[in-house]
């Protein structure tokens, strides 16, 4: 009898065991389906990541290309005929005005200098007589011994013969002159940057040296005390080209130091063919640190006024109905809107209109991305700005199969799939 009941017992605890394992599974196969739902749902849901535009700075600042020049360049070229005595001032010398340069030998002139001073002494020799009997005639008058006729003729030659001497004594100043110029002085205080000519060699006043038909300058003294900066500023600054603009310099000999230009003036006219205006600045070189003939970069900032905001080249989509962003809305849906596009800079444009700086911007958008989607906005790690975003094949770059995923993505090694997860809940429940 007691048999009888503990078996009655054991089949009715293995009915209730086998009901409460059925109901488990029906437990678990719905609550498998639910998180196979749910997860389903939220994979249809594109996930993005969001930039805000940036506003354009209130002052805009450009580089551009410039030529140094010296404040004064003289090339001093030859005034007379001769060959080079010496020279005494060698590229780089620091001169003072007046200081020796160089010494012309010029015989031929030196020659003809004696000849005009001898032709001065010989035309004054023949002045004095002819001045000597003007006078014996003039006191002849008084007892007319002489006729007037003759005694104005004494006069007349007299005079010529004084006009002879004034042009024979300027004949002379003039070789003085030419004279003076076989001494090469400099100028001004400077410094000597060019030097054409040795000892020996031929140089005459059209500045030729040692070869026939070649034109060059003996010397060039520049003073570099202050340069003056020319640069071609383009059209759109031309407002702001006024005296008090300043501008930075930088030149490639000397990388690490910036020199001050301030505006002197500009051509008040722009070039057809470049649209640009010739501007002088002027920069101050005390120790003579920069040298005339520089290239110069110079850094040009001028205020601006203009509700313009930046934003990366690629948050542009690119449609038949122009340059649009995709801009998410208060209730994460997506709204393709266009833009114009003022300035493409290295990786960002200037838009000019139709985003504001409290827009949220899709960054990198998806070509399957489409007007009143829902998204959901997440924040990429950093590194990783395209993970968690809709991404077209075409710029995924095929990893290789033993490359490690990220962190945020990569899960564990042992790890189950949805599936693995169930079946191994499954083995677990027996």
């Amino acid at each position: 009898m007691g048999r009888i009941l503990r078996g009655k017992l054991l089949v009715i605890l293995a009915i209730l065991l086998c009901g409460l394992y059925l109901g488990y599974r029906f437990y678990e196969n719905q609550s498998a389906s639910a998180l196979l739902r749910e997860q389903t749902l939220e994979d249809a849901i594109s996930t993005v990541a969001v930039i805000h535009p940036k506003p354009v700075p209130p002052s805009e600042t450009i580089t551009l290309p410039g030529n140094v020049q010296a404040w004064f360049e003289a090339p001093i070229y030859a005034q007379v005929s001769g060959y080079v005595k010496m020279w005494y001032k060698d590229y780089g010398a620091q001169v003072k005005k007046g200081d020796i340069l160089a010494e012309i030998n010029a015989p031929t002139l030196d020659a003809q200098y004696a000849q005009a001073k001898a032709d001065l002494n010989s035309v004054r020799a023949i002045y004095e007589l002819s001045a000597v009997t003007a006078k014996r005639y003039l006191a002849l008058r008084k007892n007319h011994s002489v006729s007037e006729q003759s005694i104005s003729v004494k006069v007349a030659e007299a005079k010529a013969e004084l006009a002879k001497v004034r042009a024979a004594e300027q004949n002379v100043r003039n070789f003085e002159a030419l004279i003076r110029f076989k001494t090469i002085v400099a100028p001004y205080d400077g410094i000597v940057t060019v030097r054409n000519i040795n000892a020996g060699d031929y140089v005459n006043k059209e500045g030729t040296i040692s070869s026939p038909g070649s034109v060059s300058n003996l010397f060039t003294v520049a003073d570099v005390s202050m340069l003056r900066l020319f640069v071609s500023v383009p059209e759109s600054f031309g407002p702001f080209l006024q005296p008090g603009l300043t501008a930075e310099v930088t030149v490639p000999q000397l990388p690490n130091r910036r020199f001050t230009a301030k505006f002197l003036t500009v051509a008040r006219g722009f070039d057809v063919s470049t649209r640009t205006a010739i501007t002088i600045f002027t920069i101050e070189n005390e120790d003579r640190a920069l040298w005339p003939g520089s290239y110069a970069e110079v850094y040009l900032t001028a205020p601006v006024d203009r509700n313009v905001v930046t934003i990366p080249s690629t948050a542009l989509v690119f449609q038949e109905h122009g340059t649009q962003v995709a801009l998410v809305a208060e209730d994460d849906r997506v709204h393709m809107k266009p833009i114009i596009v003022s300035k493409l800079l290295d990786s960002a444009v200037e838009v000019a209109e139709g985003i504001s700086p409290a827009d949220r911007i899709v960054n990198n958008p998806s070509a399957a991305l489409l007007e009143g989607d829902t998204v959901r906005v997440v924040t990429p790690a950093p590194g990783y700005d395209l993970l968690g975003m809709d991404v077209p094949a075409s710029m995924e770059a095929p990893a290789p199969i033993d490359a490690p995923l990220p962190p945020e993505v990569a899960a564990p090694a042992d790890a189950p799939s949805l599936k693995e997860a169930a079946a191994s809940k499954d083995h677990s429940s027996l």
